[in-house]
């Protein structure tokens, strides 16, 4: 089934896609991710929370593979890719949308866009996927020729998730989607992660503002220090004391 085709039935289908196991990670002599294990199944949207310094988006760079893995196991829909490339992976059907959002500033947004479908089986369905992001966001239609880096920080935010779309992914990767933008326009971008949810996308989103993501996802994993601390649907995690402590420092 496709993403858009039928949503609620995707989700209720609920096939592993990713399985992080056990993953030990971290940066030269500094370990940042310690046993860290947690499933996204098909359709669903999950969350990572956790304050800052959590391991959150090194989580993300150990699934794309950006940095090594000192142990454990990632596998995409049963196949392991734990010593793949990096650039393997976009291939196995994961497409990460960065902090930062790292855009081709002096490119247009539809070159921006383009360049998320480099691959030949990307390419191959360029218009068909063109036009599904500019359904999705019509704001990016309107900003087709537009340089990417004279944008709003929200519609870079748009056009980053719509070249990571542009692949035809089966596994969407949010870094810190909310990240540096005004209130109106975090909740115009959640708004946005809800409306891929509902189009049957199964996204991976990792995220700070916690009382706005658990809104939108089925549930959440709380990273902490690095370690897993608690995991759950979304609702149980909006009232865990677990939560409440790693933000607030309450007891």
């Amino acid at each position: 089934m496709q993403p858009g085709s039928n949503g609620q039935a995707k989700r209720r289908a609920g096939g592993s896609v990713l399985e992080c196991r056990a993953i030990n990670a971290g940066y030269g002599s500094f370990q940042a991710l310690f046993d860290v294990s947690l499933e996204v199944r098909a359709g669903e949207a999950v969350a990572v929370v956790g304050p800052n310094g959590a391991g959150k988006s090194t989580l993300l760079r150990a699934m794309t593979r950006l940095i090594g893995l000192r142990s454990g196991q990632l596998t995409m829909e049963g196949k392991d890719f734990s010593q793949a490339p990096p650039h393997e992976v976009v291939s196995l059907g994961i497409a990460h949308v960065p902090e930062g959002r790292r855009l081709f500033p002096r490119l247009s947004v539809e070159d921006n866009l383009r360049m998320g479908a480099y691959l030949p089986a990307a390419r191959a369905r360029f218009a068909d996927r063109l036009e599904k992001v500019y359904t999705l966001f019509p704001r990016m239609a309107e900003r087709r020729h537009q340089l990417a880096g004279t944008m709003s920080g929200g519609e870079q935010q748009m056009c980053a998730i719509g070249r990571a779309l542009m692949s035809g992914p089966r596994l969407l990767l949010l870094d810190e989607p909310s990240a540096g933008l005004a209130p109106l326009v975090v909740q115009a971008i959640f708004t946005l992660v809800r409306q891929l949810r509902e189009e049957g996308y199964t996204v991976l989103i990792v995220e700070q503002n916690i009382q706005q993501v658990l809104q939108i996802v089925d549930r959440a994993y709380l990273l902490e220090t690095g370690r897993i601390r608690e995991s759950g649907d979304a609702a149980t995690l909006i009232g865990s004391d677990a939560v409440r402590r790693a933000y607030l420092g309450l007891l």
